[in-house]
């Protein structure tokens, strides 16, 4: 792969500014993942370089694309599901892209060192939100609407107004800790260390339950892939942050009343989440072949408040998605939608775990981890087809097949 100069600069920062343009909000995000499409597209057919097609991995994706355009038109609404659906192609042209500049590791080198220092900056900013009200840029969450219908007290950091800056730390935190971790250079684990620490103690400041969670059991996780550590090191290290972790909750009022009040909660069945996952099942029991469609959930759950069935009252909560990816799937794929993607999904990331496991590669490590805990049962989490979710997933999948040779879809033509 040789590239002039200028224009391996521009895709360079292109893709560095990829986590910035996520923050500044959906219509930037878009459009720079287009930008990069669009210029990708162009620089492929001027080298007639079409082998990619020829991987299974672009296969699959093209087939879970070809089930989504189906989807559209099997939706109560086919205008509301066409954007996102017909949209998803853009996310198999950056997955190509990121495959074909990242198989050079100085390429990609730079990229996760410039993330590096933006993750490290906006772990710094949650914690001057924290202890002072307002983040760097004055922005604070004292005016914020939860989804409880009161006050948040989530912070919102650099995203002005919603509080998902723990989820966006949890998505990259483990990648660029697996890419430092492979980095020989002299104090390597004292910064792998603190920039571990400054990350997950970020994400635990937010608030964000269902993040912490996350980023708790996942580091967990990574720490178990870490092959060389010992069994009494790894059990050390465990317990060692569930020991941070009781302490942090116990010491501060803020995430006492989070944690404390969300286990209250689900004890006593008066959590919001409850009636969203009821409802979604509801949506499935009355469409349980395909689901009502890809962001149709709203159409259904928001003008269709009463259901009848056998005589029996089923009552929707209105909102744009159940907030469990699992029950997302079912409600708005059915059993035929959710059978198609959890096959493709087996295919491109589960079934890949013993193989990462036996490889040591702390990048892929990342990816994966994180990639796995999108699915954790039960926990609240996002749109898995939302622009934000997608977006994020799409990167760590992109970058687990682009750091390895052996799955790169460009590995062929591959030279130093």
């Amino acid at each position: 792969m040789y590239l002039n100069k200028n224009i391996s600069n521009y895709f360079l920062i292109l893709f560095c500014i990829i986590p910035i343009s996520y923050i500044a909000g959906s219509a930037v995000s878009v459009a720079n993942i287009l930008l990069i499409d669009i210029s990708f597209i162009i620089l492929i057919l001027y080298h007639q370089d079409f082998t990619f097609l020829k991987s299974k991995t672009i296969t699959y994706l093209l087939f879970l694309y070809a089930y989504l355009i189906f989807n559209s038109f099997i939706s109560l609404n086919i205008l509301e599901g066409l954007y996102r659906n017909f949209g998803f192609l853009r996310f198999i042209i950056l997955f190509v892209a990121i495959n074909y500049f990242f198989l050079d590791p100085k390429f990609y080198k730079k990229i996760f060192k410039f993330w590096t220092v933006i993750f490290i900056v906006i772990s710094v900013d949650v914690f001057f939100e924290q202890f002072s009200g307002s983040n760097l840029l004055g922005y604070s969450y004292g005016d914020r609407i939860g989804i409880e219908g009161v006050k948040s007290d989530r912070i919102v950091s650099f995203f002005k107004n919603e509080p998902i800056v723990g989820g966006f730390i949890n998505s990259f935190f483990l990648l660029l800790f697996g890419f430092l971790l492979h980095q020989k250079k002299k104090n390597r684990i004292l910064f792998c260390g603190g920039f571990l620490a400054i990350c997950f103690l970020a994400i635990t400041f937010t608030g964000e339950r269902s993040s912490t969670i996350k980023a708790f059991f996942g580091l967990l996780l990574f720490i178990f892939f870490i092959r060389h550590l010992s069994i009494k090191f790894k059990f050390l290290i465990s317990c060692s942050l569930i020991i941070l972790i009781v302490f942090l909750v116990l010491n501060f009022r803020f995430l006492n009343i989070r944690f404390s009040s969300n286990i209250y909660s689900i004890f006593n069945n008066h959590t919001i989440y409850f009636d969203l996952y009821k409802s979604g099942l509801q949506v499935f029991d009355n469409n349980k072949i395909f689901g009502v469609g890809n962001k149709n959930y709203r159409i259904e759950t928001c003008t269709n408040k009463v259901k009848l069935k056998n005589d029996e009252k089923k009552y929707y909560y209105c909102n744009t998605h159940p907030h469990q990816v699992y029950i997302e799937f079912l409600s708005e794929h059915g059993l035929f939608g959710t059978f198609v993607i959890f096959f493709l999904l087996i295919r491109l990331v589960f079934s890949k775990i013993i193989k990462t496991y036996y490889e040591s590669n702390y990048l892929k490590i990342g990816t994966l981890i994180y990639m796995i805990f999108v699915f954790t049962p039960i926990i609240p989490s996002g749109s898995f087809f939302s622009n934000n979710l997608l977006t994020i997933f799409m990167i760590n999948l992109s970058i687990f097949y682009a750091v390895d040779q052996k799955t790169n879809v460009f590995k062929k033509n591959f030279i130093k």
